[in-house]
């Protein structure tokens, strides 16, 4: 791989370059070996990746495809004496295929020989300045450098080029002064060469020029005499009032040289510095301030030959300030309003300007004004000026609020008075007055009608309109009349049945009026203006509609009936007892929904009448297969419709209520029912009680209870030991005597033995019990009945016992059938033998009145 290798060639290296070489100067040439694969240099490359110290100095230029050299770039200035002496330059090559090689040239910065040079403005020549009269001697000291010799201490050697019988130069730099120099001998200035040479002989020069100042030592005189002027006031800013003039004795050859300044303070004037003109700094006004106490304003003049120190001179000057009428009359304000009643009489005073209007000049005439005639549509034959001029104003005509003219006029009235001054220009300004008449309550606020009635439905929705109130007011102009419901209008449930616009005075329905809650509402509307109010009776008269449904009691029901019931049979005596609020009893319907299968049930009346009774319409047929379903759930509708024909039916309101009664058929015993066992079901109920802090009435009456409940207690368990106790004693006293003396039987109680005898009894049968809805198990044969276990829904075996009752000695009774207890056990009363599993005739007693439920009220 190195003989394919990219290789610079004169890499690495150490070059030359001398200090402050301009751009391109060639540095250091090499070239580029390429690789065994002969790729090209990337264009670009070679360059200079890296530098030590940093540096844009160096850069490579191209020389052909493979040879390159080194320049300067005149980016820095390369310099021996300041700057860094040696460059570590990277050089990084690459060709087309990702070869590369890096090498470093050294570069270093060799010293020239440089001339000497004069420091900043001395380089460019320098003005040098020197009082006139000073004696000869050291007047500059000119320095110079050379990074050479200065570097090695050789000192520097300074010439005098141009000579001068008036200067000379030491050869350190040192400028002297050979005589003593003397401005009015007409040696104002001098312009001299100096040279600096370093011990190689290189040199530099610059110019001296020596410039001489002239001492005064007169004061300046004024030749203006005017001390005293007169000014008009309100000059514009920059007018020339007065020219001081001076002169100095010690340069008659240029009088501007001298200085003007005003030394009282003061901001009326002002003055140029160089000419000695006063002129107005700001506006002068006679008539504000001072000046219109003290019209005279006194100014002291400074006059000087050097801006500091030298000779000066002062005078005293005076300027009078002169009224003029330069402002116009004027008011306050330029704009009356005045509120007149409409009954005013004439001759009444409306307004006088004259406190309200001024004139600000200082002297008179200039500060008098007067008033002219008023002017305006309408206004001369109602208003006037009296005396004429006075600027009062008073009333002449009418201004009856109800009068046509008055009105087409708007009861507004416009006027325009100028103030104005007495002398030239004339200055005037207008003055607008309005007069407003202030309407006065003449007429009473009266509706069109005495009382209102309206009629709305029940049936309309919330914001339909009622009704419209209308009041009026003669008087003019006319006030905004807002309307408001001042009684009336509330039902039990709520406070606002209605609401009135207050712009328009219409009534309208905030929510649904209820006739049966309320037929007529009595309001009384307040129409009201910011003058005067008054009240109207509304009667609001609501419509009946036929909006409310039957309610029927009850409202849901379980009956249980024999599966032999006869047809036509009121079952269980059920009647339903409605009542509509706005429909009469005989208005009623009764039909029943589709839970009603094969149509056994049906009412009777079925319309008509507000009572009606259900009755079984056809027999059950479960032996033929025509019914199959022992539950009915029937949904009975009430409509309100049975004395409307059958086109109003179509057109008219009708409601319809509903009342659900739950059927069910209870099977012969012998009747074996497939059944399926229920489902254990686990509720879980979750209560939350939250306290309500509005409640609180709630544990302060528990906690009351619990006391009450708590002492009864305690008294009872009192009474209770009391009583123990005298029991106790008692049956210890008696306990003496033996039980039972003898011959004591003759007159002894019968005793009733319990016989229990066992029964193998075989339950062969299920059943649900209608009213409490447990499942009880029976025997087709005997009809002996217990309930089932719920936890365990497995039909009790064998091992069921019955129980007799035996009197004394005496026979047993006759056969009574059996019944179901609540302990689940059969109850038998003398069987004739245990082994007798005879079918009873007849139904017993007690088990159709478990079968068939008392009837109780649905909600």
């Amino acid at each position: 791989m190195g003989g394919e290798a990219l290789q610079l060639i004169h890499l690495p290296a150490t070059s030359n370059v001398a200090e402050n070489s301009p751009a391109e100067t060639s540095v250091h040439k090499f070239s580029v070996k390429l690789s065994a694969s002969l790729a090209p240099v990337v264009p670009g490359f070679p360059l200079i990746i890296n530098s030590s110290p940093l540096t844009d100095a160096f850069r490579v230029n191209g020389l052909s495809d493979t040879d390159f050299e080194v320049v300067t770039t005149g980016k820095e200035q390369l310099d021996f004496e300041t700057g860094p002496k040696i460059f570590d330059l990277q050089i990084y090559v690459k060709d087309e295929i990702g070869v590369t090689d890096l090498q470093v040239l050294t570069v270093q910065v060799t010293d020239v020989n440089e001339p000497p040079q004069f420091p900043g403005k001395l380089a460019k020549g320098l003005n040098l300045y020197v009082a006139e009269g000073i004696k000869p001697g050291l007047i500059y000291q000119v320095e110079a450098s050379d990074p050479e010799d200065t570097r090695r201490n050789v000192p520097l050697s300074y010439f005098l080029i141009s000579p001068s019988k008036n200067f000379r130069m030491s050869a350190n730099g040192t400028l002297f002064s050979t005589t003593e120099l003397d401005f009015e001998a007409g040696h104002s200035s001098f312009h001299l060469i100096v040279e600096v040479r370093d011990s190689s002989g290189l040199r530099a020069s610059t110019a001296l020029q020596v410039n001489i100042v002239n001492i005064n030592d007169e004061i300046p005189r004024f030749t203006s005499l005017t001390r005293v002027y007169k000014i008009p006031e309100e000059l514009t800013v920059g007018t020339i009032v007065a020219n001081i003039t001076a002169e100095d004795p010690d340069d008659n050859i240029f009088p501007s040289h001298l200085l003007y300044s005003i030394t009282t303070s003061n901001s009326y004037f002002m003055i140029n510095q160089l000419t000695g003109t006063i002129q107005v700094a700001q506006r002068i006004d006679r008539d504000t301030g001072e000046l219109r106490q003290n019209a005279a304003i006194s100014l002291e003049v400074l006059v000087r030959d050097r801006p500091m120190g030298g000779q000066e001179n002062h005078m005293q000057v005076t300027f009078i300030v002169e009224d003029i009428n330069d402002s116009p009359a004027a008011c306050t304000k330029f704009t009356f309003s005045v509120l007149v009643p409409e009954r005013a009489a004439n001759g009444t005073l409306l307004l006088d300007l004259n406190p309200f209007c001024f004139d600000e000049d200082s002297d008179a005439p200039n500060n008098k004004f007067n008033f002219s005639t008023p002017s305006g549509a309408g206004s001369s034959s109602r208003f006037s000026q009296e005396p004429a001029g006075s600027g009062k104003i008073v009333l002449i005509g009418d201004l009856d609020c109800e009068d046509p003219r008055n009105l087409a006029a708007g009861n507004e009235y416009r006027m325009i008075i100028q103030v104005q001054d007495v002398v030239p220009p004339y200055y005037k300004n207008d003055i607008y007055i309005y007069v407003l008449t202030r309407p006065e309550n003449e007429f009473p606020l009266v509706f069109d009608r005495p009382f209102y009635i309206f009629n709305v439905s029940e049936m309309r929705p919330a914001g339909t309109r009622v009704g419209q109130v209308y009041a009026t007011d003669a008087d003019f102009p006319q006030s905004s009349i807002e309307y408001s419901i001042s009684t009336g209008g509330a039902s039990v449930q709520y406070p606002n049945v209605f609401w009135i616009n207050p712009k328009t005075g219409e009534l309208q329905l905030v929510m649904k009026a209820d006739h049966e809650t309320t037929s007529v509402y009595v309001l009384r509307i307040q129409a009201a203006s910011s003058e005067d109010r008054s009240l109207v009776t509304v009667t609001v008269n609501i419509l009946d509609e036929n909006d409310e449904k039957p309610v029927c009691i009850p409202n849901s029901y379980f009956l249980a009936i024999p599966v032999d019931i006869k047809v036509g049979t009121n079952i269980q005596n059920f009647k339903l007892m409605c009542t509509d609020l706005d429909s009469s009893p005989r208005s009623f319907r009764y039909s029943i929904g589709p839970g009603n299968i094969n149509s056994h049930f049906t009412f009777s009346p079925n319309a008509g009448s507000n009572v009606t009774r259900l009755l079984l319409a056809s027999r059950f047929d479960y032996d033929g297969g025509l019914d199959k379903l022992w539950d009915y759930q029937l949904r009975i509708y009430i409509t309100d419709d049975n004395l409307l024909s059958g086109r109003k039916r179509a057109e008219a309101l009708v409601e319809t209520g509903t009342v659900t009664l739950s059927v069910k058929v209870i099977p012969q015993p012998t009747t074996i029912i497939a059944t399926t066992p229920r489902p254990r079901i686990t509720y879980q109920i979750l209560k939350k009680n939250v306290y309500s802090s509005s409640a609180w009435y709630v544990p302060f009456v528990i906690t009351l209870g619990s006391i009450l409940l708590l002492g009864l207690l305690m008294f009872l368990v009192i009474l209770l030991a009391k009583a123990i106790h005298t029991q106790c004693s008692w049956k210890m006293e008696k306990d003496e005597n033996p039980l039972v003396e003898k011959g004591g039987m003759k007159n002894s109680k019968r005793e009733v033995v319990v016989e229990t005898v066992l029964l193998d009894t075989v339950f062969d049968g299920e059943a649900i019990d209608p009213v409490t809805g447990k499942i009880y198990e029976f025997n087709s044969k005997t009809g002996a009945r217990k309930w089932k276990d719920p936890l365990t829904q497995i039909p009790a075996g064998k091992g069921s016992s019955a129980w007799r009752v035996v009197d004394g000695p005496g026979p047993q009774t006759g056969p009574e059938k059996g019944v179901l207890s609540d302990n689940g056990a059969v109850e038998d009363t003398g069987l004739p033998s245990q082994n007798v599993a005879a079918k009873p005739k007849h139904r017993n007693p007690a088990l159709l009145s478990r079968v068939s439920p008392r009837p109780h009220l649905g909600n």
